[in-house]
């Protein structure tokens, strides 16, 4: 059983920078305190991507599970900004682009992460006002 029932899990890649960046602007942007997360690497990520019928091993995207589905690439971010206040919901209308097309950008952002904004050593540590927030 996931821990989805109370509410989205967003799975990131816990030693990259951007990912990290974005996981804090989520938190501070999420005024009803909806989503939580866990790191791809983790052993509570891992077993919710297994739960989905994702192979841990070879999953190189952010990963929404919302209403017990796994959404990947551009449908997660998407789906994670509507639930953002605004101005950062309104990205949601991106996703009637078609969807070869906003994966393609995500895809390139997502093979420079870590190039552009670096990698960590080991798998981001949150601070104590955003432990509550974190499953692993």
């Amino acid at each position: 059983m996931t821990d989805s029932a109370s509410g989205p899990i967003l799975l990131f890649d816990g030693v990259c920078n951007f990912c990290a960046w974005s996981v804090r602007f989520i938190i501070d942007r999420d005024p009803g305190q909806l989503f939580r997360f866990a790191s791809l690497q983790s052993e509570t990520g891992r077993r919710l991507l297994s739960e989905q019928g994702l192979n841990p091993d070879v999953i190189d995207s952010v990963v929404l599970i919302e209403d017990g589905k796994a959404w990947r690439e551009s449908d997660a971010a998407l789906r994670v900004c509507r639930h953002l206040r605004l101005p950062w919901n309104w990205f949601w209308s991106f996703r009637f682009l078609p969807r070869f097309l906003r994966d393609a950008i995500y895809r390139f952002i997502a093979r420079n992460r870590y190039r552009w904004f670096g990698k960590m050593e080991a798998c981001m540590v949150p601070t104590p006002e955003m432990r509550a927030r974190f499953l692993d």
